[in-house]
């Protein structure tokens, strides 16, 4: 087997940093409650403009009107993209919504 010389000394010592990071502390949270029926309810399809998310609303949306046309939907998208918090759309769904189903794409 050849020994490959790479011009440092066999005692020095190499540092290496991970470039992952550390992941951010998560607090768990406890769902809404499940509703008894989604018949006469508002339920909103957020796009958070991740991958083509609003392509899979379109689609769910189609879905409710064929299958459940007791539930009202309204499309709705993200101030800005899923990593930034849009509190005023939260707000909005929380006073005008009973659901919403999160479109995270692909």
């Amino acid at each position: 087997m050849n020994e490959i010389k790479t011009g440092a000394r066999r005692n020095s010592k190499l540092t290496v940093l991970n470039p992952v990071g550390y992941p951010p502390e998560i607090k768990a949270k406890t769902p809404a409650p499940r509703l008894g029926t989604l018949d006469g309810k508002t339920v909103y399809l957020v796009d958070c403009r991740f991958d083509d998310s609003i392509e899979l609303l379109k689609q769910v949306e189609a879905w409710f009107a064929d299958n459940m046309a007791a539930v009202e939907t309204r499309m709705i998208s993200l101030s800005s993209t899923y990593q930034i918090d849009d509190p005023e759309t939260w707000k909005e769904i929380g006073a005008n919504g009973d659901a919403a189903i999160l479109g995270v794409g692909h």
